[in-house]
C-alpha cells in the first residue's frame, strides 16, 4: 500500500490494466506499476530503463524520491533517465555518461559540472546540468566555452584542410572528452573500485547462503494470484459472447429434445445422444478454452519468475483454481435449461449427479488442455493438438465404431468423453439396454475414480513442464 502511495498509484489502486481491447490505466500509470512489480519484490539491484519517460515533472519527481529511498536503505539502483529536470538530476548519486560506447564521465552527479569546467567545458548560459552534459556526450559545443587544447586541435586540422571551421566537429569534441577522461579521471576511479570492501559476517552469511528468501509466504502468494486471475479473466470467460453462445446452444438442445421420454429402447436412444452431445460439448469446450492459458502468459510468467516475485507451484495453482468458480458458472445455467426443457429424469438427486458428472468432465478436460499448452507454449501447436486428441478420444470410444481393433481400443480409457457418457447414462437409467453398446456397466465408481485420476493427473502433467521450462 505504501509503494501504490508512493507512486502516486491510490486513484487506480482497483483498476483493471487493461490491454489491447480492454481499457485500463493510462500509458503513465502503467509504467509506475511495472516499478511497483519490481520494488515490491524487495530486490538488492534494481534496473529500470527510463521510468520517467512520458510523465509529468511532478510525477516523475515521486518516481525517482521513491528509488532515491530504495537507494538509501542499502540497495543498489542503476536506471537511464530520458531529459531529467534540474531537481531530478540533483537526486542523483553516481552518473555514467556515455558517448558513442565510450565513457566520458563517471562519478558523483554533483560533481560533474566541476569536472567539465576542470577540463575547460563550461555552460555559458543558464542551463540545466541534465542538458549540458548530454549535448556535450553529442558534440554539440553551443552556448559552451571551447577548451584551449581543443581550439587548438581544431586550428591544426584547419592548417592542414582547405575546409575552415571556426568549432570543433561532435567528433572531435567526443575525442577530447573520452582522452580527457582517461588522462584524468580513469585510472583513480579503477584503482577506487577495485579496491575490496569489507562485509560483515551477516551480510557474507546472507549471500552465500543457497537458500532462497521470498518476501511472502506461499499462502500469500497463492491468495493474491488468485484473486488476480478472477479479476483477470471474469471479463472473458464471462463476456456476453460466451453467456449467448452457451445458452442458445442450450436452447436449440431443449428444443430439439422437448418432452423426450424415456418408456421404450427408442425413446433411451433418442434421449442417449443428447446425452453423448453434452458429454461431448462439455469435454470440448474446456479443452480449448484451457490450451490458452500458459502459452498466453508465457511473456509474463517469465518476466515474473525471472525475478523471482513468486514460487511456480503457488502461481500454478492459483492459476488453475481460479478458473473452476467461473468454468462452472455456464455449465450450471446450461444444464438447467437443457435437463428440464429436454424432460430428463426428474428428481432432485439425478439432477444433481447429472450436473456433478459435468463438473468432473469440464475439471478434467481443462487439466489436458492445461498439459498441452504447458508442453508445447505455443497456441498454434497446441489447437492442433487438441483437436486430433479430442477427435481420437471420440472414435475410439466406440461412439460411432462399434468393433474397435484390440490394440487401438485401450485409448478409450484415457477419454473424460467416454466416461462421462457412461456415468450419465447410469445416473439417468436403472437398466441400460444393449442396443446402446453400453458393457460391463456396474456401480460408476471405475469410471468415477478414472476421471479423478485424469483431474490430478493432466495438471501434474502440466505442472511438470511449466517446471521445465526456461525462464529466459
Amino acid at each position: 500500500m505504501d509503494v501504490i502511495c508512493e507512486l502516486g498509484l491510490e486513484r487506480c489502486q482497483d483498476t483493471m490494466i487493461g490491454g489491447s481491447f480492454v481499457r485500463g490505466v493510462s500509458g503513465g500509470e502503467r509504467k509506475r506499476v511495472s516499478i511497483g512489480n519490481e520494488i515490491i519484490i524487495n530486490p538488492s539491484i534494481l534496473f529500470l530503463d527510463e521510468p520517467t519517460s512520458g510523465l509529468d515533472s511532478t510525477t516523475a519527481l515521486k518516481v525517482v524520491r521513491v528509488l532515491q529511498d530504495i537507494a538509501e536503505s542499502g540497495k543498489t539502483v542503476i536506471t537511464t533517465i530520458h531529459q531529467p529536470s534540474s531537481r531530478l538530476f540533483h537526486k542523483f548519486d553516481k552518473l555514467i555518461l556515455l558517448g558513442k560506447g565510450s565513457l566520458l564521465y563517471y562519478g558523483k552527479a554533483s560533481e560533474s559540472l566541476v569536472y567539465f569546467s576542470s577540463i575547460g567545458c563550461s555552460p555559458l548560459i543558464a542551463m540545466n546540468p541534465a542538458e549540458f552534459i548530454l549535448d556535450l556526450a553529442n558534440g554539440n559545443m553551443d552556448d559552451v566555452s571551447i577548451p584551449s587544447e581543443l581550439e587548438d586541435r581544431v586550428q591544426t586540422e584547419n592548417l592542414g584542410s582547405n575546409i575552415r571551421s571556426e568549432k570543433p566537429s561532435p567528433k572531435d569534441v567526443h575525442e577530447y572528452l573520452v582522452e580527457a577522461y582517461e588522462t584524468r579521471v580513469a585510472h583513480e576511479e579503477k584503482k577506487r573500485l577495485l579496491t575490496p570492501l569489507s562485509i560483515s559476517e551477516d551480510l557474507r552469511a546472507i549471500v552465500t547462503s543457497s537458500k532462497r528468501r521470498w518476501g511472502a509466504s506461499w499462502w500469500q502468494q497463492y491468495s493474491i494470484l488468485f484473486y488476480r486471475g478472477l479479476k483477470e479473466r471474469r471479463h472473458d470467460y464471462l463476456s456476453w459472447m460466451r453467456i449467448i453462445q452457451v445458452i442458445t446452444t442450450a436452447i436449440i438442445l431443449g428444443l430439439l429434445w422437448w418432452r423426450s421420454k424415456s418408456k421404450t429402447t427408442q425413446d433411451m436412444q433418442d434421449q442417449a445422444g443428447l446425452l453423448f452431445f453434452i458429454a461431448v460439448f462439455w469435454g470440448f469446450f474446456p479443452v480449448f478454452t484451457a490450451i490458452f492459458t500458459f502459452p498466453q502468459e508465457r511473456a509474463m510468467l517469465n518476466k515474473e519468475r525471472a525475478v523471482d516475485m513468486y514460487r511456480l507451484s503457488a502461481y500454478f495453482m492459483a492459476r488453475t483454481t481460479s478458473d473452476l468458480p467461473l468454468d462452472l458458472f455456464l455449465p450450471v445455467v446450461f444444464l438447467i435449461i437443457v435437463y428440464f426443457m429436454a424432460g430428463l429424469r426428474q428428481n432432485v438427486e439425478s439432477f444433481f449427479l447429472s450436473m456433478l458428472i459435468v463438473f468432473l468432465s469440464i475439471v478434467a478436460a481443462q487439466g489436458m488442455g492445461l498439459a498441452i499448452g504447458a508442453s508445447l507454449m505455443d497456441i498454434k501447436k497446441a489447437t492442433t493438438l487438441a483437436s486430433v486428441t479430442v477427435m481420437t478420444f471420440m472414435l475410439a470410444g466406440g461412439f460411432f465404431v462399434k468393433r474397435v481393433p484390440v490394440f487401438i481400443s485401450w485409448i478409450k480409457y484415457l477419454s473424460f468423453n467416454y466416461h462421462t457418457y457412461r456415468l450419465l447414462l447410469k445416473v439417468q437409467y436403472d437398466h441400460i439396454p444393449p442396443s446402446l453398446g453400453i458393457a460391463h456397466m456396474d456401480n460408476g465408481l471405475k469410471e468415477v475414480g478414472a476421471m479423478i485420476a485424469m483431474v490430478f493427473g493432466y495438471r501434474m502433467l502440466a505442472y511438470i513442464s511449466l517446471r521445465r521450462t526456461k525462464v529466459k
